[in-house]
Order: C-alpha cells, then sequence, then structure tokens
C-alpha cells in the first residue's frame, strides 16, 4: 500500500484526483477522464511541452498568470487545475492557427486523414483556417527509404518521431536540424535514411501525430479508419510482441501495434512492421513439391510424406542420425515446434535442431 507521501491530491475541473507523486497534470487529467489537447506528449516519452496545445491555468494565480503545459508540469497537492477556460482554448486555437499556416492542405489525399491529430483538433476547435499569411516551408517528399515516406511540410515539430528513435530504440538517427523558421526533424546533414544507421524499425512512424512519416508499402491502399483490425502476435521471434492487422478483405495492408502491450509496448523490429509481404506473396507454395528426375514436380501430402520419411531412413542407415539436421520456423505454433523437436530427438534420434529466429 502506497504511503501518504507517495500521493499528491489535487482538483483537475472540480473532480478531485489523488495520483503517484510526479505524475504531471495531463497524467492526473486523463486519470479523471479529462481530455485535454496534445500533440507532442506520447506515454513511452519523456514530455518535452513542445506544442503548447495542452496549456490549463491554475485557479487562484491571476490573470496575468502563464498558462502552463500540463503534460510537462508536475501535479501538486492543493491544484486546482482549469482545463478549459476561455484563454486557454483561446490559446490553443492560436497555436492550431499557426500550425495551419505552414501546413499543406492535401487532406482529401492524406494517409493520415481520419486519423490525424492535427485534423482532429482542428474540427474540435473549429479552426478551418488560418489568419497568418506568408512564407511556407517547400520540401520535397523523401521516397529514398523502401518502407518509409517523409513529408517534410506536415512536420509539426512535435519531436516524438526524434524521442521515440533515441528513448525506445536508442539509434539516435533523427534529431532538430537548423533553428527558428527553418527548423527541420531530420537526420544527420539531412541525408536519406538507408544512409544512416537507421533499423527501419518503423517506430518514428507510429508515433507520428499527422502524416509527415507514414509507411510507403501502405500508400494509397486504404486508411486505417476503414480497414479491420485483428489484434494478434509476431510471427517472427519468440519475443511474442503484439501485433495489429490491418486488412482489407483476405490482404494485409499494414502492420501497427498497441501500446498498451505489456511484451512490446508499441516497439516492433523491421521484420514484425513490414514483413507482412510473404503473406499474400504469389510465390508462395501451394502444394508439396518432390523432385523427379532433376525437377521439382507438384505431389500429393502423401506422396511428399513418403518420399521424406525414404530419405530420411536411407540417410540414417548410411550416415547415422547425427547426419541429419531439423530447421522449425516461429511461423509456426508453440505446439508444432515441439512436435517437431520431438520428433527429431525421439523418431530420428538427433538434437541436431535450429530456429530460424536465431539465425
Amino acid at each position: 500500500m502506497a504511503r501518504k507521501s507517495d500521493t499528491v491530491s489535487l482538483f483537475i475541473n472540480d473532480v478531485p484526483v489523488k495520483i503517484h507523486r510526479g505524475a504531471s497534470i495531463m497524467e492526473a487529467a486523463h486519470k479523471a477522464k479529462v481530455d485535454i489537447p496534445h500533440l507532442c506528449n506520447h506515454r513511452h516519452l519523456t514530455p518535452t511541452g513542445a506544442c503548447r496545445l495542452c496549456v490549463v491555468e491554475l485557479e487562484g494565480e491571476g490573470p496575468g498568470r502563464p498558462l502552463i503545459a500540463a503534460c510537462a508540469r508536475p501535479a501538486e497537492s492543493g491544484m486546482r487545475v482549469l482545463t478549459h477556460t476561455d484563454r486557454a482554448v483561446a490559446a490553443r486555437r492560436l497555436v492550431l492557427e499557426l500550425l495551419l499556416s505552414d501546413h499543406p492542405g492535401d487532406c482529401l489525399t492524406c494517409e493520415q486523414s481520419g486519423h490525424c491529430k492535427l485534423q482532429d483538433l482542428a474540427y474540435e476547435y473549429q479552426v478551418a483556417d488560418s489568419r497568418f499569411r506568408g512564407r511556407r516551408n517547400r520540401y520535397p517528399i523523401d521516397t529514398a527509404n523502401p518502407f518509409i515516406v517523409r513529408d517534410f511540410e506536415k512536420c509539426v515539430k512535435c519531436y516524438r518521431c526524434a524521442q521515440a528513435c533515441q528513448e525506445l530504440q536508442f539509434c539516435e538517427v533523427i534529431d532538430y536540424m537548423g533553428r527558428g523558421f527553418d527548423t527541420m526533424v531530420t537526420s544527420a546533414l539531412n541525408r536519406p535514411l538507408p544512409e544512416t544507421e537507421c533499423v527501419q524499425c518503423g517506430r518514428c512512424v507510429s508515433v507520428c501525430p499527422v502524416g509527415a512519416l507514414t509507411e510507403k508499402p501502405s500508400r494509397y491502399r486504404g486508411r486505417s479508419k476503414d480497414l479491420k483490425k485483428t489484434v494478434t502476435t509476431c510471427p517472427y521471434c519468440g519475443v511474442g510482441c503484439a501485433i495489429v492487422l490491418e486488412t482489407d478483405g483476405q490482404h494485409i495492408v499494414r502492420v501497427t501495434s498497441r501500446e498498451d502491450s505489456p511484451v512490446n509496448k508499441g516497439d516492433l523490429c523491421v521484420k514484425g512492421r513490414f514483413g507482412y509481404g510473404f503473406v499474400n506473396s504469389p510465390d508462395r507454395l501451394i502444394t508439396p513439391l518432390i523432385r523427379k528426375d532433376g525437377e521439382l514436380v507438384p505431389a500429393s501430402w502423401n506422396e511428399a510424406i513418403a518420399a521424406v520419411a525414404a530419405g530420411l531412413k536411407r540417410t540414417k542407415q548410411e550416415y547415422g542420425a547425427d547426419a541429419i539436421g531439423f530447421l522449425s520456423s516461429s511461423k509456426c505454433t508453440n505446439e508444432e515446434n515441439y512436435l517437431m523437436q520431438k520428433f527429431a530427438r525421439a523418431g530420428v534420434g538427433t538434437n541436431n535442431i535450429d530456429n530460424c529466429a536465431r539465425l
């Protein structure tokens, strides 16, 4: 049981909240089921206060006191937080106008339409246009990466992607470059990602709140809101990462993950996130093949099993059981892999067993 000193008690819009010491106002609001808008905050990343959309007021501090970023300010006992005052709402609308003043208006064809936090907030706060006219950033879309498309014009400088690269993947491939209006979140010397130490995990894509980073293989194949979601387990190794298959009929459009997964917390490797092309590949075998007169020809399952049994028996008689090796697959179930090793050890008599995930 937590000691009294380990918790703080405060009010969020007059709702009493008790939360662990060190938690932010944003976390306290979430516990009170009060939504505070944000673009930069993420449950697995260090708060930065970059977007300034989560600003709130503290009751009793007077009209001249500055608004504070709820994601970066720790909750304190006795606080009375007001999340949707006129000042806070006006400040959020101003920030949204500034963001939209340098943001493309191609929502009709944007991959993130319907799944874009900026779009959702503009709708919620009724910001359809911007009063601020002037210089616009113009950047070419970077498609050099086989898995990730980077559209710098849509970047809102939330810094999530760089934080994910640094704090979750520990690769430190991307960071801020430039100053002021010319600031970009990109790789060192603005190099294409394939020329850096990027491991193509796609974690930066998964945390991007807008369409600045999108997946190349699923481009124009369907928006996330229109696809069926199926939670399952990644087949590539024994870690057991949770994945979400986004499908259109019998075809996988993209693979995402769950931030609340106790195993991988939203992280995936390049194979788990992008290596699903084999599922619907036309090159997949649909019938067993056996070699006759030097060529592989289709056969029935009975013929194939008989050929394998005869080959194993002949090899064991001529060279011994240790001349035979078994390679299992992580795409099989635990039960199937168990039966394979049991057949190798008890049936054939060899301990020469390996798994593709170890290679």
